[in-house]
């Protein structure tokens, strides 16, 4: 097969809906399978949103597909994290540092219906809702899809089969041993729930206001476990707290309204006047899970392909499920470009290029989830992040914080991690027995620097 006319997306979440733009925009028919009903036609399901972070794999591929114009208009600039400490006393530290490197709070639920309707737009793509995949036979190009209403199944071919449907991904259960790869999930022992702060009083403009402030990401570390919040357009904040799902401190210890706020009186004393509808939301809203998916392969001979949550679902704590996966989609259309739409030779070149940094992000995911509860107030963390800072502006073609590689550049998640790992030595080497900036040895950090980081392009792709 060298250019199918017909390409069949399975899931019409952010990812398929945004792969599907760039297929449409390069004359492929595409027709979009989601389970769900149409979200624009029906309210939110609360309590499993997790506010999303875009930065700039995200915003690069958005930008490919002609879209940022309009994703702008959600956009809710954050230039840094706000600790609320123990103490009561808050503190900001910026995530980089030049004005353009923030990373932007947007709802889930209003990106989706955007890009949805932008799929549409593209013809010739169409979205087929309510449509249960229940199984693939890739031998014959046929699927078996099920109308979630009328409960009537029916037969659909295929010819190039590309599975966006999530984390449960009903396309990877069915490829994974049709190709005799290997699939795991795995799940922290922590979970999550998501809370609310509304805005506050309306202001002259008839817009709600913030109570806390507007452009951070506001983090309460609490060592082995943390509440976090994200800005809403509305002036509200999108919060979330993560807990061990069983133990002393845990959701399974908060068994009723007094045992819940007594941990919050004990934990988060600040937030009980913000978060007024704290038990209510607490018990109403669904106890999330938090896990990772590692597979391959991730694709079946020319015909299927699985990308995004349904072949690397991450934890949340890096803000980078959303923008891997959009990657996922600018790195397929770079590849179709240089091999000339020859999917034969697309689908294995992906897999080979993709997964290497797919098991990359899922780490620094996992890292970043002890550094935003636990690491972020420590004393030698804050001063080699100052530190990093420094090395940047002295070094900037080699040297690079690694959280600032994966959010404000495209330098392969991969050789960012790598990177990550040696600068990593640097910095413990150059704050040993340091307790402030000013006492680094610069001579030394040079001599190390160039020694052992090449100089590179930290906004290539490859």
């Amino acid at each position: 097969m060298k250019r199918p006319k017909n390409i069949t997306i399975s899931g019409a979440g952010l990812v398929g809906s945004l792969l599907s733009v760039l297929l449409g925009k390069r004359g492929y028919e595409v027709t979009i399978l989601e389970r769900r009903p149409d979200m624009r036609g029906v309210e939110s399901d609360s309590g499993r949103s997790i506010n999303l972070a875009l930065s700039s794999r995200g915003i690069y591929a958005l930008a490919m597909a002609g879209l940022m114009d309009e994703v702008e208009k959600l956009l809710i600039p954050m230039r840094g994290r706000m600790l609320h400490l123990e103490n009561g006393e808050q503190e900001f530290m910026p995530y980089g540092q030049r004005p353009d490197e923030v990373i932007y709070s947007v709802s889930r639920r209003d990106l989706n219906c955007l890009m949805m309707t932008a799929a549409e737009e593209a013809e010739p793509v169409q979205i087929i809702f309510s449509q249960k995949l229940e199984s693939i036979d890739f031998r014959n190009n046929q699927l078996v899809l099920r109308d979630v209403f009328t409960d009537h199944a029916r037969q659909q071919s295929f010819e190039l089969l590309i599975g966006t449907d999530g984390a449960g991904s009903r396309t990877r259960r069915a490829l994974i041993p049709a190709v005799g790869g290997q699939s795991a999930s795995e799940f922290l022992d922590h979970d999550y729930k998501e809370l609310e702060i509304p805005a506050g009083a309306v202001d002259a403009t008839g817009n709600g206001t913030y109570q806390i402030e507007r452009e951070a990401l506001h983090i309460w570390p609490r060592g082995d476990y943390m509440l976090i919040a994200l800005p809403n357009q509305d002036g509200s904040f999108t919060v979330t707290l993560f807990l061990p799902r069983t133990g002393r401190n845990s959701f399974e210890a908060l068994t009723d309204r007094a045992t819940l706020h007594d941990f919050f009186e004990r934990n988060f004393p600040g937030t009980l006047k913000l978060i007024p509808d704290l038990e209510a939301d607490f018990f109403a809203n669904t106890q999330g899970r938090l896990g990772t998916v590692r597979c391959a392969p991730w694709y079946y001979e020319d015909k299927a392909l699985i990308l995004g949550d349904a072949s690397h679902a991450i934890v949340p704590f890096h803000g980078q499920g959303m923008n891997c996966g959009f990657e996922d989609c600018s790195e397929l259309i770079r590849l179709l470009d240089e091999f000339d739409e020859d999917w034969a030779r697309v689908l294995p070149e992906f897999d080979r290029i993709r997964r290497p940094n797919a098991h990359a992000i899922a780490e620094m995911a996992l890292e970043n989830y002890v550094t935003m509860r636990s690491s972020v107030v420590d004393p030698k963390f804050q001063l080699k992040k100052e530190l990093g800072f420094e090395l940047e502006k002295r070094f900037p073609d080699r040297f690079v914080p690694r959280y600032s590689m994966v959010m404000f550049h495209r330098l392969p998640y991969a050789e960012a991690f790598r990177r990550g790992e040696t600068q990593q030595f640097i910095l413990g080497e150059l704050v040993d027995g340091v307790d402030d900036i000013a006492s680094v040895d610069f001579a030394k950090a040079e001599s190390m620097i160039n020694e052992r980081l090449a100089i590179v392009d930290f906004d290539s792709p490859g």
